[in-house]
């Protein structure tokens, strides 16, 4: 019985008709495909980064995931086009603390680079990066492959307001379970699969596609505010007006903070 696919189908089925039941699907990767010819779309891309630590500034990438997907303008996704995933071998060994993080260990990246040829076509063309907490892997990205400076971002985690349509956080697995999936994340780019099927999730409050709202949040022009010779005792007030520190070392007006 456990090997009854179809058995095993319609006993979800019919659970998730039960009000006293929530059934999870585990998430099957897209196949890749082209769009139809003609077809108006757009070209997306979804990165997902695992590093040695946190500061982008020193710290390294040793594992690249991406998965390449076309979308509608209005944000419905079509299918994916291509995926990537790529490990790296960093100057200083990995640490436990990383390793047992992130699963990666130094057997797995030995002699392992990046081809930055491969990466830089693999992004051409697209017109959008979407990162689940864009404030970290763009920082990442940006300082290994220049192309990405140029490329609009957009964060799936910030960028829409998770809770008003009933989700208990914005964290990817809670986003999933609230989507009815699950996934097993071995890879970076199992995160991006993940990633992809939580924005063509439709939400309730918009009857549209959480890639929908995203973009139309993406599409707003927007305008950063230096607070440039702060005194450090209004700090907490900045703070809960939505600013954060900026050391500079980004190029950026430094010390002072940003919102």
């Amino acid at each position: 019985m456990l090997h009854d696919t179809p058995g095993l189908s319609a006993m979800a089925e019919a659970l998730s008709r039960s009000a006293d039941y929530r059934v999870l699907r585990r998430i099957v990767p897209r196949a890749t495909c082209q769009p139809a010819i003609g077809q108006d779309c757009r070209t997306g891309i979804l990165p997902d980064t695992e590093t040695t630590g946190l500061d982008h500034a020193k710290d390294e990438i040793i594992e690249l995931g991406m998965v390449k997907f076309d979308y509608t303008p209005d944000g419905r996704i079509i299918g994916v086009r291509d995926t990537f995933s790529a490990f790296n071998e960093p100057s200083a060994p990995i640490s436990e603390e990383v390793t047992a993080l992130t699963g990666i260990t130094n057997e797995m990246v030995a002699g392992q680079k990046f081809d930055e040829a491969t990466i830089t076509a693999f992004v051409d063309g697209a017109v959008i990066v979407i990162a689940h907490n864009s404030g970290f892997d763009r920082k990442f990205v940006e300082r290994y492959w220049p192309l990405f400076v140029h490329k609009a971002w957009g964060c799936s985690m910030s960028e829409i307001d998770w809770r008003k349509d009933g989700f208990a956080g914005a964290q990817l697995g809670y986003l999933l379970n609230g989507a009815g999936f699950f996934h097993q994340a071995h890879r970076a780019v199992d995160d991006c699969h993940a990633l992809l099927e939580v924005l063509a999730f439709e939400l309730p409050t918009m009857g549209s596609s959480a890639l929908a709202l995203l973009l139309e949040t993406a599409r707003k022009p927007t305008m950063r505010v230096w607070a440039e010779q702060t005194a450090f005792e209004l700090k907490d007030t900045l703070k809960r007006r939505g600013y954060r520190w900026n050391d500079g070392s980004d190029g950026d007006p430094s010390p002072g903070s940003s919102t």
